[in-house]
C-alpha cells in the first residue's frame, strides 16, 4: 500500500515535523479529489493557501505513489488550458456491505466509486446475536479472493444495517449486540477484515448516496425516506447529515400516530410502521386474501401466502389488481399524513422516496400527495418537491462506499 495510507507506528515515528505536515497535506488533498473530482493545480492552490511549486511537488508525489494521474485539462480563460489532476482508478479499493433483515449484498468499489465486482446477494437473517458476522465475514472474504485486487489496497468496509447504529460508538443497539462492553461492534468487525470498520444505519447510509450521487447533489434541505418492511428517515440539514446526539435520529416509523393501534416490534402501539410500511402492507394482504377477497393473490398457497413479500403485491398492483392497488394506495395515505408533519417540522425543499415501497410510484406518491394535501399547510407544502429515488436500490451500498472514503481519511489525519 502507498505509505500515503499506512498508520503503522513505525511509519508516523519516522516522520519529521515537516514530513507530518507534508503528510497532512498530502491526504487532504487526496480526499479533497474525492469528494470534488479533478483539479487543477490553482484549484489546489486556493483550496490549501499553498504555492505553486508545493502543489506540484506533492501532486508529482501522489501520481509516484499511484494514487493521482493526470486527467486531460481544464478550463481557460486565455492561454493554455491548465492540466487536470484525479484519482486514479483502481488506486483505492472499498468492500461496502448492506445489511438487511433477511439478506445481505456485498461489492467492491474503486475509489472514483465504479464497482470491481458485481453485487452479490445472499440470504442471512440479522438478530440480537453476532452469527449473521461470521456468515457476512465469510462471504466477503471470498469475494476479495475472486475479485483480483490486492488486498493491501482495500482501505476500508463499510457496513450499513438495520437498527439504532450509534456510528461514533461503533454499536448497534438493536441487533449484532457485542456481549459486555469489553469491545464494540466496530472494534469487532475491525479486528476479523484486518481493515479499518465504519458501521452507518441503513438509511443514513442511503441519505448519503443520495447527497453525494443523487437527487439531494448540491441542495441544503432533503428528507430521505426508506420503504421497506420498516420506514426509516434521513435528514439533510444546512447541507449536513444529522444524526442527533446518540446517532438514533430519524426514527419516524416509531412515532405513534394511532390512537390503540396494533402492537409495534419497537414495544409501542400504534406506530407509523405499523400503518405505513412494507410490514404493514404484507399483513393487510395476507388477512385480505384469508377473508376470500377478489384479488389474483388468491392462487397462493397457505406456504406462500406465509411467505409473501412486499414485490408480490406490488407486482399485482401493476397487473391491475384492485386488492392490491387499494391496500398499497392505504399504505401511502397513512405515509402522507406521517411526511406532513415531517414537512411543517423542517421546511425541505425536496423529499426523496427510496425502499421497495417506492417502486409503487404510481399507486403510493398520488395517496401521499393527497394526505399531504389535507394535513399539510399550504405555504409549506407548495415549496416541496416529492420524487422518487433514481439510486434505486444502489442507494444504500453506494452510502457505505461514501461513509468510508469520507472518514477514512479523517480516521488517518487524527492519528497524525
Amino acid at each position: 500500500m502507498s505509505s500515503l495510507l499506512a498508520l503503522e507506528d513505525t511509519f508516523l515515528a519516522g516522520l519529521n515535523n515537516v514530513e507530518r505536515r507534508k503528510y497532512v497535506q498530502k491526504l487532504k488533498i487526496v480526499k479533497h479529489l474525492y469528494v470534488k473530482g479533478a483539479k487543477t493545480t490553482a484549484d489546489i492552490c486556493g483550496r490549501f493557501q499553498i504555492s505553486a511549486p508545493t502543489s506540484t511537488a506533492m501532486l508529482n508525489e501522489l501520481i509516484a505513489e499511484g494514487l493521482v494521474e493526470k486527467q486531460g485539462r481544464g478550463k481557460s480563460i486565455g492561454g493554455r488550458k491548465p492540466e487536470l489532476y484525479g484519482l486514479r482508478d483502481k488506486s483505492l479499493f472499498v468492500l461496502s456491505i448492506h445489511m438487511e433483515k433477511y439478506k445481505a449484498r456485498l461489492a467492491i468499489f474503486d475509489n472514483n466509486n465504479s464497482p470491481v465486482t458485481g453485487v452479490q446477494t445472499f440470504p442471512i437473517e440479522v438478530t440480537q446475536d453476532l452469527q449473521a458476522v461470521d456468515q457476512v465475514h465469510e462471504q466477503a472474504t471470498r469475494l476479495i479472493e475472486a475479485s483480483g485486487i490486492d488486498p493491501e489496497k482495500l482501505i476500508g468496509v463499510g457496513i450499513n444495517m438495520p437498527g439504532l447504529v450509534a456510528s461514533k460508538e461503533g454499536n448497534n443497539h438493536t441487533y449484532l449486540r457485542v456481549p459486555g462492553a469489553a469491545e464494540s461492534l466496530q472494534l469487532l468487525l475491525e479486528r476479523k477484515f484486518g481493515k479499518s470498520v465504519y458501521i452507518q444505519n441503513d438509511v443514513k447510509s442511503a441519505t448519503l448516496a443520495e447527497y453525494r450521487f443523487g437527487l439531494a447533489h448540491g441542495r441544503r434541505d432533503v428528507l430521505v425516506l426508506s420503504m421497506d418492511w420498516g420506514v426509516g428517515l434521513g435528514m439533510i440539514l444546512d447541507g449536513k447529515l444529522r444524526s442527533g446526539a446518540s446517532g438514533f435520529a430519524g426514527e419516524f416509523g416509531h412515532i405513534p400516530l394511532v390512537e390503540d393501534g396494533r402492537l409495534c416490534h419497537c414495544g409501542k402501539r400504534g406506530c407509523l410502521e405499523t400503518v405505513a410500511s412494507g410490514s404493514a402492507l404484507v399483513r393487510n394482504a395476507q388477512e385480505g386474501i384469508r377473508a376470500g377477497e377478489n384479488t389474483q393473490l388468491q392462487a397462493l398457497s397457505e406456504t406462500e401466502i406465509d411467505q409473501l413479500e412486499v414485490e408480490q403485491v406490488i407486482r399485482a398492483a401493476h397487473d391491475g389488481d384492485q386488492f392490491a392497488i387499494n391496500i398499497l394506495a392505504e399504505v401511502g395515505l397513512n405515509l402522507g399524513k406521517g411526511i406532513a408533519i415531517l414537512i411543517q417540522l423542517f421546511n425541505p425543499e425536496l423529499i426523496i422516496l427510496g425502499g421497495e415501497i417506492a417502486q409503487a410510484k404510481p399507486f403510493v406518491v398520488p395517496a401521499i400527495q393527497q394526505a399531504i394535501t389535507i394535513y399539510c399547510m399550504k405555504q409549506l407544502r407548495e415549496n416541496t418537491r416529492i420524487v422518487v429515488s433514481e439510486l434505486g436500490r444502489d442507494a444504500m451500498i453506494l452510502g457505505s462506499v461514501a461513509t468510508v472514503m469520507e472518514n477514512v481519511f479523517e480516521t488517518h489525519l487524527d492519528s497524525v
